[in-house]
């Protein structure tokens, strides 16, 4: 699987901080959704913004798709609600 790179601005939500993704991941990495939690399905990735690298998930809100980023990462990447970050994306297995 290959990985993906773009821009995304960061969203500050109230369950987590999140960024949008430009394309749809089953089509984009022939995968299907799978569980990660109760109530939510999605993508499992390896990420980095602006160079600080996590596991997260990408998952569907409102027709859309977002990288979800936790408080810890967005405070160590110095980045804030608004600001513009390089993403870089791919799935995994956990």
């Amino acid at each position: 699987m290959s990985k993906n790179k773009f821009k995304a601005e960061l969203l500050f939500g109230h369950k987590d901080h999140a960024g949008e993704v430009p394309f749809e991941p089953s089509v984009a990495w022939n995968l299907e959704p799978r569980p990660l939690w109760r109530g939510r399905r999605g993508f499992p990735v390896r990420a980095t913004i602006d160079g600080v690298s996590f596991e997260r998930a990408v998952v569907p809100r409102q027709k859309k798709f977002y990288l979800l980023i936790d408080a810890e990462t967005a405070r160590t990447s110095g980045v804030s609600e608004g600001a513009r970050v390089e993403v870089d994306v791919e799935p995994y297995a956990e």
